[in-house]
């Protein structure tokens, strides 16, 4: 899936071996009213945004893994909308429960007097459950083609940036790594919060769950801006030090993609090249959901 400020497009490859591409506008309120689009807020909108872009994209990919030739010489789709709400919803919840709530009544559970003490602990067990689930998840075959196509997105992202001529061949060359992968964010989401939730303190274990939830928009706000930065000043050698672990562990949700899955993430990118008439103009970076 590619995404511009006002197009995306996900490109799936179908059973029968074509690849079906999707290209949908982008109706958003930073473009019509200036508040949603000061610093933080913007963030909080552009998290929204790329939420539900995401989910679409995702229902598209699986209904197009579900489709069967019936006896009719009809196309069939199995899953329902119903059920990939459902599954959204189940994917929600179980994030909050395992990155945010958990960590936090887990922490809560420990003999820790001292704010300052109390939110790194619970920082650095919820950056330890977060790698130790992707590590884990990384395992599974399905898994493990998803972050090849996570790969292969970023590879057409950095080719696309280097003025490449967008061929499989030519884009298996660049890297895996990009500063505004989905993934970087979500490390610095729980980085930062050490930071906010340091002015919460500890307080009862229902406002404590709150809060972990409440302020998330605050601090996925400061993430964005943090990786927004940061991507237009690639060329900062202490930024890019200082965002070094968000590049590593990207490491682990990407890998080295083939050739079709190659031509599927430029199919994408293409697309929304096309729409949005070339590449002077366009503010590019990855969405992913991996």
């Amino acid at each position: 899936m590619m995404r511009s400020p006002s197009t995306w497009a996900v490109a799936v490859r179908r059973n029968d071996g074509g690849i079906a591409e999707v290209v949908k506008d982008i109706s958003s309120p930073m473009a019509r009213r200036r508040i949603w689009r000061l610093p933080v807020i913007r963030g909080v909108v552009a998290l929204g945004e790329s939420l539900a872009i995401g989910f679409r994209a995702l229902a598209i990919s699986a209904n197009y893994a579900a489709q069967e030739d019936g006896d009719d010489g009809e196309v069939h789709t199995e899953i329902t909308r119903g059920q990939i709400l459902f599954s959204f919803a189940i994917a929600i919840g179980f994030a909050l429960m395992l990155f945010k709530v958990g960590p936090a009544l887990l922490t809560s559970w420990l003999p820790i007097d001292d704010t300052g003490s109390f939110v790194i602990v619970e920082g650095l067990i919820r950056v330890t459950v977060f790698i130790a689930y992707i590590a884990l998840i990384s395992l599974l075959p399905d898994l493990r083609r998803v972050f090849q196509y996570h790969g292969a997105e970023h590879k057409a992202i950095n080719a696309l940036e280097a003025g490449a001529e967008l061929e499989p061949e030519r884009v298996q060359k660049f890297s895996l790594i990009h500063p505004r992968c989905g993934t970087a964010f979500l490390l610095w989401v729980m980085v930062i919060g050490i930071f906010v939730f340091a002015f919460v303190g500890r307080p009862t274990w229902y406002w404590l769950i709150a809060s972990r939830i409440l302020l998330l928009p605050v601090i996925a706000g400061l993430a964005y801006e943090l990786i927004r930065f940061a991507g237009k000043h690639q060329d900062n050698r202490v930024l890019m030090t200082l965002l070094a672990p968000g590049l590593w562990l990207q490491r682990l949700t990407t890998r080295e993609p083939t050739l079709d899955q190659l031509e599927v993430s430029i199919r994408a990118l293409q697309s929304v090249l096309r729409r949005e008439g070339g590449i002077e103009g366009v503010e590019r970076k990855v969405e992913v959901m991996a």
